[in-house]
C-alpha cells in the first residue's frame, strides 16, 4: 500500500528511532482478555485503504466465535509513530498491523516484537506470494516470517483526458503512453501542456515526480545494502533529484505537498493534469476528484521502467493475546482469493501470482478511470518488479529530500541550495 507521507529513547515518535524504541518496550503487556461466552475480539491496525470490509464479514461468518475491528488511520504518516508507541508500550497495537515496505527494513531488525508465522503455518503458503515479496518479510536466516504480503505498487501514469484535449495532446492512452517512454520525452510533454493550458500545470508535486524517478534507479536509494548512507554517492539519486528539478525549472509543477489538504482538493479542482500512480493510488483519486470527474481520469503506461512503489504486509505483534487466530486472519486476509477481493474493492495490486493470473484481475476495468484495463496495465509490470532496498532510516532521509524540494518549489531554494540542504539535512536524520 501506499508509499506516501512516510514518517531514540522511548519517547521518541520519530521513525527514524522506531526500531529502538519498539526495542524498549520489552513486549510484557498484553491485550485484553476473551470477551465474554467464548467471543475473542481480533483488533486489526490499517492505515489507508486495504479493502477488506466485506473480507471481515465473510471471515466472521464462517468464524462465529470471532468478531473484527478495524482501527484505521487514513495518513501513514499518522499511523506510524503511534505504531511505535503502542509497540514500546507493549500494548495497544492489537493483533493484525500493516506494515509499509518503507519502515519493514526497521521492524526486520527485531524480529523479536512479531509472531513468527512459520510457526503457524505459513510456510506451505510460500508460493501464494511473488518471490522477491515473501523474501522480503523473512529474517535472513530463513527461520522467522514476520509479515505476509498484500499489495505491490505496481506503477502507471494517470492523466486527466479533458486537460490533454484542451492542450490538443492525444487522449487515448497507448498514445499517451508512447508521449513518454522516458522522463525526459515526459518533461517535453509537459512542456507543451503548460505553453497551452494556462489554468492547470502538468503534475501534482515535484516529490511525487522524484520518487517515482528514483524507484527506477537501481536496487537502492539512500543506503546501501550495509545500511551506510549513500545518498551523496550513489548516481541514480543524482539523476532522479536533476530529472525532477529540471521540470521544476520549466514550471511544470503545480507545486502541491503531497497529502495536503491543497494537494486533496487539486484533484477536483483540476489543478494538475498528470499524477504517477502506483496502483493503490487509484482509490484515493477517485475519492478525492469526486464522480462530478469520472471518465475524465484514465492511466497509462508511466515514463522509463516500471518500479515498485509502496505495498505492505500484514504482522502479528507478540503482544496479541490471540496469536493462533490472528496469524490464520493475516493468513486470510493475505489469501490469493483476499488479494482478490481487495483488488476489486480498492485497486491494490495483488502480490499473489495467482491473484494476478486470474481473469478477474487480468480482464478487469475501471470504469471511474474510463474503463481502463488497469488489471492488464499494472499485470504487465507486476511479475518483473524487482524491490529497492530501502534502508531503516529510508523514511527519515526521503522526507529530508522532500522537503528540501518543495523549498525549490516555492521559490525559497534554488537548486543548489536545495541540493546542501537535502544532504545536510539526510546527514542529520540518519545519525
Amino acid at each position: 500500500m501506499t508509499t506516501h507521507v512516510r514518517r531514540g529513547l522511548c519517547a521518541a515518535v520519530t521513525l527514524a528511532g522506531l526500531v529502538a524504541t519498539a526495542a524498549c518496550g520489552g513486549g510484557a503487556a498484553k491485550e485484553e482478555a476473551p470477551q465474554a461466552g467464548g467471543k475473542i475480539e481480533l483488533v486489526v491496525k490499517t492505515f489507508s485503504k486495504f479493502g477488506y470490509e466485506e473480507l471481515y464479514k465473510k471471515y466472521e461468518a464462517s468464524h462465529p466465535n470471532i468478531t473484527i475491528k478495524e482501527e484505521n488511520i487514513a495518513q501513514l504518516g499518522d499511523y506510524l509513530p503511534k505504531l511505535q508507541q503502542w509497540m514500546a508500550a507493549g500494548s495497544g497495537a492489537g493483533d493484525v498491523v500493516a506494515l509499509e515496505e518503507g519502515i519493514l527494513v526497521q521492524f526486520m531488525a527485531k524480529p523479536g516484537n512479531f509472531v513468527n508465522l512459520l510457526d503457524h503455518g505459513a510456510a506451505p503458503l510460500q508460493d501464494k506470494f511473488l518471490e522477491w515479496k515473501w523474501k522480503q518479510a523473512l529474517t535472513p536466516d530463513g527461520k522467522t516470517l514476520i509479515g505476509l504480503g498484500t499489495d505491490v505498487g505496481a506503477q502507471g501514469m494517470c492523466y486527466r483526458r479533458d486537460l490533454f484535449e484542451k492542450a490538443g495532446l492525444p487522449t487515448g492512452r497507448e498514445e499517451v503512453g508512447e508521449l513518454w517512454p522516458t522522463w525526459e520525452a515526459y518533461t517535453e510533454t509537459g512542456k507543451k501542456f503548460v505553453a497551452a493550458v494556462k489554468e492547470a500545470k502538468f503534475f501534482d508535486s515535484a516529490g511525487g515526480i522524484f520518487q517515482n524517478v528514483l524507484m527506477q534507479q537501481g536496487d537502492h536509494t539512500y543506503f546501501d545494502t550495509a545500511n551506510k548512507l549513500v545518498i551523496d554517492t550513489n548516481p541514480g539519486v543524482r539523476t532522479a533529484w536533476d530529472a525532477t528539478t529540471a521540470m521544476v525549472g520549466a514550471n511544470l509543477s503545480a507545486k502541491l505537498q503531497m497529502w495536503g489538504p491543497q494537494w486533496n482538493a487539486g484533484f477536483k479542482k483540476g489543478s494538475f493534469a498528470t499524477i504517477a500512480c502506483p496502483a493503490w493510488m487509484l482509490g484515493l483519486i477517485k475519492e478525492q476528484a469526486g464522480d462530478g470527474l469520472k471518465g475524465q481520469w484514465d492511466v497509462a503506461r508511466v515514463p522509463g521502467s516500471g518500479a515498485v512503489r509502496g505495498g505492505s504486509f500484514l504482522a502479528v505483534p507478540k503482544q496479541s493475546r490471540h496469536p493462533k487466530e490472528a496469524a490464520e486472519l493475516a493468513k486470510f486476509l493475505t489469501s490469493p482469493e483476499g488479494q482478490l477481493a481487495a483488488f476489486k474493492a480498492e485497486n491494490n495490486f495483488p502480490s499473489s501470482p495467482q491473484a494476478i493470473d486470474d481473469p478477474a484481475v487480468r480482464t478487469f476495468t475501471n470504469a471511474y478511470f474510463n474503463n481502463a484495463p488497469v488489471g492488464e496495465i499494472f499485470g504487465e509490470s507486476a511479475k518483473t518488479l524487482k524491490p529497492v532496498y530501502l534502508g531503516p532510516d529510508n523514511q527519515a532521509v526521503g522526507d529530508r529530500v522532500g522537503e528540501a524540494l518543495l523549498a525549490l518549489e516555492q521559490g525559497k531554494l534554488d537548486a543548489a541550495q536545495a541540493w546542501t540542504k537535502a544532504l545536510t539535512d539526510a546527514k542529520r536524520s540518519s545519525k
